[in-house]
């Protein structure tokens, strides 16, 4: 079955379960359960709905996969989205909502970020999935630190192509105050390093200066302190990812025409990973 145009609203669509999936507004992205490579583990993944290979970009379950589509995605009754088995048991939530199903209302939006909000104050977004990135950092997307609860956004490697649990490679930015972001293995050894932002790009990644398809943004106020991006032309299609070998990619696919994307891309981008610590 299949739902255009969707939001998990609270007594309206109750849930998302089998084959079910939902598109964004504009046709850019998916949500549904998917099984990556020959794996028989299910996930509800965010995907690419105009590449024509799945490109999975954020995972919910990515550390409680399940054995089938009989669960449901669906409102829970204290508001938040839940991800339930068949015997009801939850296998993942926002965990943020605190009200009652009929007070908030879940959305994917066509920059791929799946958001929860205020069912009465659209404005008021109670969570969202760009505060909680995978192994994909997308356009309008941000990794770094808030500084009022203490929250890190973090990239984090799928275990292997056939296992979203996180692997041992991560992207975050410095905890000690600077504004360098670290490669990082097993959360305790630093391989690669960005280098300070000058204010238009980090040293260590001059290919940044492709200015004619990404506008990087590096902010640190009282509030946050964060790196995001925006892209000028709205047909393409990009994505900074970290694969499971520990390699950062900058990969854009081009749109010619209105055809479904094909699996080629073009990759801007790619760190080498070196061991710095000492």
């Amino acid at each position: 079955m299949f739902l255009q145009r969707w939001a998990l609203e609270a007594g309206k669509v109750q849930s998302l379960s089998g084959s079910q999936t939902i598109t964004s507004q504009g046709g850019n992205f998916e949500l549904g359960f998917f099984t990556p490579g020959t794996s028989r583990n299910y996930y509800i993944g965010i995907w690419y709905k105009k590449i024509s290979e799945q490109t999975v970009v954020w995972v919910a379950n990515r550390e409680t996969p399940l054995l089938d589509t009989s669960s449901e995605l669906k409102i829970s009754e204290d508001g938040n989205l839940v991800l339930v088995q068949q015997s009801n048991i939850a296998v993942w939530s926002t965990n943020s909502a605190s009200g009652t199903r009929d007070s908030t209302v879940a959305k994917l939006l066509d920059n791929g970020n799946l958001i929860l909000r205020d069912a009465s104050n659209s404005s008021v977004i109670i969570w969202q999935s760009f505060d909680h990135p995978t192994h994909i950092w997308l356009p309008g997307g941000w990794f770094g630190l808030n500084k009022i609860t203490g929250e890190r956004q973090v990239l984090t490697s799928w275990r292997n192509s056939e296992d979203p649990a996180p692997g041992p490679y991560s992207l975050e930015i410095d905890p000690g105050g600077s504004s360098e972001h670290f490669l990082m293995r097993d959360r305790s050894i630093r391989y690669w390093g960005s280098g300070e932002w000058n204010g238009r790009i980090f040293s260590g990644i001059p290919e940044m200066r492709l200015y004619y398809i990404y506008n990087f943004s590096f902010i640190d106020d009282d509030k946050a302190k964060y790196f995001t991006y925006s892209v000028y032309d709205p047909e393409i299609i990009t994505q900074h990812e970290i694969d499971e070998s520990g390699q950062i990619k900058q990969r854009t696919w081009l749109e010619s025409s209105k055809r479904t994307l094909g699996k080629s891309s073009n990759v801007h981008w790619a760190n080498q990973a070196t061991y710095i610590d000492g």
